[in-house]
C-alpha cells in the first residue's frame, strides 16, 4: 500500500498588499515613517495607502505519494514558490493544512539555509543540521558533497564572499547528498554554468531513481518532462491540471497561446520596474515576402517588430526565442551592439530586429520581450507572441520537414569518400 508523503487539503495563503501590520524593526525605520507621515500632512500630495489582499494560493488539495517525482509548473506569480515555502515551513498557510511526512530538504533560492558569515565548511554542517542530519551522517558524506560542489579551494572562506554560482553549487550538493526523504527544488538549475546544470540534472535523475519524493519547479519544460511522470499546473493560485506530465504541459502551452492572443497592453503578468511608463503593445514576425504574419520560412530573412507605447532615450530591447518545451534557443539583444545597428528616428514607437537567414528547424516558437532604458527594465513579457517556421533552405541545403533533433540548422559542408 502506497503511503502519502504530502497531504494538502483546502490550502490557502493570503498576503496583505500596501499595509504593514507589524511593529517596526528598528528605531531608524520608526523615525523615517513618522517623518514621512508629517510630510504628507504638510504637502498633502501623497495619496493614502489602500489596504488590499492577494490570495497567492486558494483551495489547494493535493496528495503526493512517497517516491513520486512531480513537476510544478505555471506562469510567474501562479503560486509555485509560495506552495514550496509552506511545505518547507518557511511560511504558514492562511487556511487549510499541509501534512508532510519525512525529512524535508529545500532549495528555494540561492544559498537557502546558509549563514553568510560562516565558511563553506561550517555551512555544510549547519545546513545538514537544518535538514535533520546528525553530525556523523554529515561527516560521512562531506567529501562527496565538496567534490560535487567544486569549492575545495574556498571551503574555509566565508560564504558571503562566494559568487551566486558557488553558493548554489554548495547548497544543491548538501541538499542532494544528505538524502532527505522529500526534496523541494525551485529553479535551481537556472543558476550556474552549463557544466554544473548538466551535473545537477544527472543528480536529480539519480535522486528520482532512489525512491525519494521530489517536487521540482522549473520553467524549462524539457527538464520537467525528463524527470517527472506527473505534473501539477497552477494558475493564479489554483490547480487547473493534475495528471500525466505530457497532458499538463500541453495545457500549459495552450494557456501560453491564449495569453499571446490577448491585447498585450491588458496583460498583467508583466515585469515592469521602470522609472517611466512604457509598455510593449504589439509584436509581429514576418519573413522576406512580408505576407502571412507569424509564419516564416526557415533559412530566409525575417523581421521581428516590437511595438511600444513610447520612445525613451537610450532604450534597448532583448528578444529571446524559445522552443515548444520552454528551452531558450537564442537571444537578440541591442545592448550587444554592432556597427551595423541603426537608430532611426523615423521608425516611431517601433523596434525592428532583422535576421539575415533564420536558422530554425520547422516548428512553433515563442518570443519573450524585455525593454530596458538606463540599465533598468521598463517592461517585460514572457510569450509576447508566437510564430511558425516552415521548412526552407539554408546554404543550398534543404531543411528536413520533420523528425530531426534540435531546433537550429547550421550551414555546413560535407566531404565524403567516393
Amino acid at each position: 500500500m502506497t503511503t502519502a508523503a504530502i497531504e494538502i487539503s483546502n490550502l490557502g495563503k493570503q498576503y496583505a498588499i500596501g499595509t504593514r501590520r507589524r511593529g517596526y524593526d528598528t528605531l531608524r525605520e520608526a523615525i523615517a515613517e513618522n517623518t514621512r507621515r508629517q510630510l504628507q500632512r504638510v504637502v498633502r500630495r501623497t495619496p493614502p495607502r489602500i489596504d488590499a489582499t492577494l490570495w497567492a494560493l486558494r483551495d489547494i488539495s493535493l496528495t503526493i505519494d512517497q517516491g513520486e517525482v512531480i513537476g510544478l509548473i505555471g506562469h510567474n506569480g501562479a503560486g509555485k514558490t509560495t506552495l514550496l515555502k509552506i511545505l518547507s515551513r518557511i511560511t504558514e498557510p492562511t487556511r487549510g493544512y499541509a501534512d508532510v511526512t519525512g525529512r524535508v530538504g529545500s532549495l528555494l533560492e540561492v544559498g537557502t539555509g546558509f549563514h553568510p558569515e560562516l565558511t563553506g565548511r561550517e555551512n555544510v554542517y549547519l545546513y545538514g543540521s537544518i535538514l535533520g542530519m546528525s553530525r556523523p551522517e554529515i561527516r560521512r558524506r562531506f567529501d562527496e558533497i565538496v567534490s560535487f560542489a567544486e569549492v575545495e579551494r574556498f571551503l574555509d572562506t566565508p560564504v558571503k564572499r562566494y559568487s551566486s554560482g558557488m553558493s548554489v553549487r554548495l547548497a544543491f550538493a548538501v541538499a542532494a547528498h544528505l538524502e532527505p526523504e522529500i526534496l523541494l527544488v525551485d529553479e535551481v538549475l537556472a543558476v550556474g554554468d552549463a557544466a554544473f546544470q548538466r551535473k545537477s540534472l544527472g543528480k536529480m535523475g539519480e535522486v528520482a531513481g532512489q525512491g525519494r519524493t521530489v517536487i521540482f519547479v522549473s520553467h524549462n519544460l524539457a527538464i520537467i518532462q525528463a524527470l517527472c511522470r506527473r505534473a501539477v499546473l497552477l494558475n493564479r493560485g489554483e490547480i487547473v491540471a493534475d495528471g500525466p506530465v505530457g497532458d499538463a504541459i500541453d495545457q500549459y502551452l495552450r494557456a501560453f497561446e491564449s495569453a499571446a492572443s490577448e491585447n498585450l497592453l491588458e496583460r498583467t503578468d508583466r515585469d515592469s520596474r521602470g522609472w517611466q511608463i512604457v509598455r510593449i503593445s504589439g509584436l509581429e514576425v514576418r519573413d522576406a515576402s512580408g505576407s502571412h504574419p507569424g509564419v516564416v520560412v526557415g533559412g530566409r530573412p525575417a523581421t521581428i517588430t516590437v511595438h511600444v507605447t513610447d520612445v525613451l532615450a537610450e532604450m534597448h530591447c532583448r528578444l529571446t526565442i524559445v522552443n515548444s518545451l520552454g528551452q531558450p534557443i537564442t537571444t537578440f539583444d541591442t545592448e550587444l551592439s554592432s556597427i551595423r545597428d541603426v537608430r532611426d528616428p523615423e521608425l516611431g514607437p517601433r523596434i525592428k530586429c532583422e535576421v539575415g537567414a533564420l536558422p530554425l528547424l520547422p516548428g512553433r516558437y515563442r518570443i519573450d520581450v524585455v525593454l530596458k532604458a538606463r540599465n533598468q527594465i521598463q517592461d517585460g513579457l514572457m510569450v509576447a507572441g508566437f510564430f511558425d517556421v516552415e521548412p526552407g533552405v539554408l546554404g543550398e541545403r534543404p531543411m528536413p520537414v520533420s523528425g530531426s533533433d534540435g531546433d537550429v540548422v547550421v550551414d555546413h559542408l560535407w566531404r565524403l569518400p567516393i
